[in-house]
């Protein structure tokens, strides 16, 4: 129970974190296409250990659309997220990689 508490304050501290730092200062579309480009490679990584969210594939679809309306602070705003999301999956499938063994009858 402890893993999953650990890894709920990660996701909840993270994610603030990626939206106060886009919010600093105006953003560019290649500023979008950098941060988009690491979010996509995120949620690559999940998909290898196959534990990709929705939620993150949602977050892209925001992002991109948002850039597609010339609103880049948005867009990186919704690709960090994104990011942060493929990256608390792949904290997720590495973690419970190993967890569960705490959960086996012996």
């Amino acid at each position: 129970m402890s893993v999953i508490r650990a890894f709920i304050f990660s996701l909840i501290s993270v994610l603030p974190i990626a939206a106060a730092t886009s919010a600093l200062a105006a953003s560019s579309e290649a500023d979008f296409k950098a941060a988009y480009a690491a979010a996509e490679a995120a949620n690559k990584e999940a998909g290898t250990l196959r534990n990709q969210w929705t939620v993150t594939a949602a977050a892209l679809a925001a992002a991109k659309k948002a850039a597609d309306s010339g609103d880049f602070d948005k867009a990186v705003a919704q690709s960090k997220e994104a990011e942060a999301l493929a990256k608390a999956s792949i904290f997720q499938a590495s973690s419970e990689k190993e967890a569960w063994k705490a959960l086996e009858i012996k």
